[in-house]
C-alpha cells in the first residue's frame, strides 16, 4: 500500500487501481448544498464540465466548501477529488498563455485537478503544465518544461479545502506523478486530427497524469458522422491506439468509457480512468481489481 494522499484519485492510481468518475461535461449544479450531498459520492472523482458548462467561479467556491462541510468521505479523505474541464482550447502555446487566468481562478477554489480539452500541441500542453505550477516547483524543470508561472495569492482560499496550511499547499499543489509528493492531477483530451498527429510528442511533456481520446470531437474533426451501431471508423481506432500507446510509454493513465459488461477486459488491457458515470460499473470493477479503499 502506498502513502495517504489528499487526492483520493492519485492515491488509487499510485496503487495501480482504476478510478471511476461521475459528473457531466455540460455543466454541474454548483451550490453549497449540492457539495454537501456529493461528498458521499460513489465515485472516486467528480468531473465539473466548464468546457461547455458555465465558467462559474462563485458556484465552484460554494460547491467546494459544501464538500468540506459534508465530509469527510467514507474513505477518510477531506473531500472527493474534483477535476474541472476548462473552456480554453489547447491548440497553441499562445492561447494557453493568454488564458492561464482560468487555471489560476479554478485552482484557487481548491480543486484537485484540471482537464485541458482540445490538447493539440506539445507546446500548448507544456504551457498548461507550467501555468498550473508555482515557480518554486523544481521537479522536471529544464528537463522538458520550464519553471511554473502560477502566481502567489490563491493559497489562502485553496489550502483550507485541502485541510493544510498555505505554505504546505504551495508545495503539494504540484503535478503527480512528475512530483511524487504532488497532489494535483492534470489531464488532456486528444480529440482533433491535429492532436492525433502530435500525440506522441504531446504526451511526452512532463506533468500529465491522465489522457483520453475524445471520440465525439474526434469524429467531427475527421468529418465522420458518429453511429454507435456501426464499427468504429479505422481512423478513430488508430487514434485510440496511438493515444493509449503514448500513455503507456509515458506512464500516463488512460481514460475510456466502460460498462459492467466490459470492465474486466478494460482493466486487463490497462485502462485506469473509467468514464461512463455508472455505479454498477464501479462496483464490478472494484471487485475485480480487489479494491480495498472504502467507497
Amino acid at each position: 500500500m502506498g502513502r495517504k494522499y489528499i487526492n483520493r484519485a492519485i492515491e488509487l492510481l499510485d496503487q495501480n487501481q482504476p478510478i471511476y468518475y461521475d459528473g457531466g461535461h455540460t455543466g454541474h449544479e454548483l451550490t453549497f448544498e449540492r457539495g454537501r450531498a456529493d461528498c458521499k459520492t460513489w465515485a472516486d472523482y467528480i468531473n465539473v464540465g466548464m468546457e461547455h458548462g458555465a465558467l462559474n467561479m462563485g458556484g465552484l467556491d460554494d460547491y467546494m466548501k459544501g464538500l468540506v462541510d459534508g465530509g469527510p468521505t467514507n474513505s477518510g479523505h477531506k473531500t472527493p477529488t474534483v477535476i474541472v474541464e476548462t473552456p480554453v482550447e489547447g491548440t497553441s502555446e499562445e492561447i494557453i498563455r493568454f488564458n492561464a487566468w482560468q487555471f489560476r481562478q479554478i485552482l484557487a477554489r481548491g480543486v484537485h485537478g484540471i482537464l485541458l480539452c482540445q490538447a493539440e500541441t506539445p507546446d500548448a500542453v507544456r504551457a498548461f503544465v507550467e501555468s498550473c505550477r508555482y515557480p518554486t516547483a523544481k521537479w522536471g524543470v529544464n528537463y522538458g518544461i520550464s519553471k511554473g508561472t502560477r502566481g502567489t495569492g490563491g493559497q489562502p482560499s485553496a489550502a483550507p479545502i485541502w485541510g493544510i496550511d498555505p505554505s504546505e499547499y504551495t508545495y503539494k499543489c504540484d503535478p503527480w506523478p512528475l512530483n511524487p509528493e504532488g497532489e494535483l492531477l492534470l489531464g488532456v483530451k486528444i480529440e482533433t486530427a491535429r492532436a492525433v498527429v502530435n500525440v506522441e510528442q504531446t504526451l511526452s511533456v512532463p506533468g500529465i497524469g491522465f489522457a483520453e481520446m475524445g471520440p465525439g470531437d474526434l469524429h467531427m474533426s475527421y468529418g465522420i458522422v458518429r453511429d454507435p451501431s456501426k464499427p468504429l471508423d479505422p481512423r478513430i481506432s488508430e487514434a485510440r491506439e496511438r493515444v493509449f500507446e503514448a500513455c503507456k510509454k509515458n506512464g500516463i493513465a488512460f481514460l475510456e468509457v466502460a460498462s459492467p459488461e466490459d470492465i474486466t477486459s478494460k482493466i486487463d488491457e490497462g485502462v485506469r480512468v473509467i468514464a461512463g458515470h455508472r455505479e454498477d460499473t464501479a462496483i464490478a470493477g472494484r471487485k475485480y481489481s480487489l479494491r480495498k479503499m472504502s467507497v
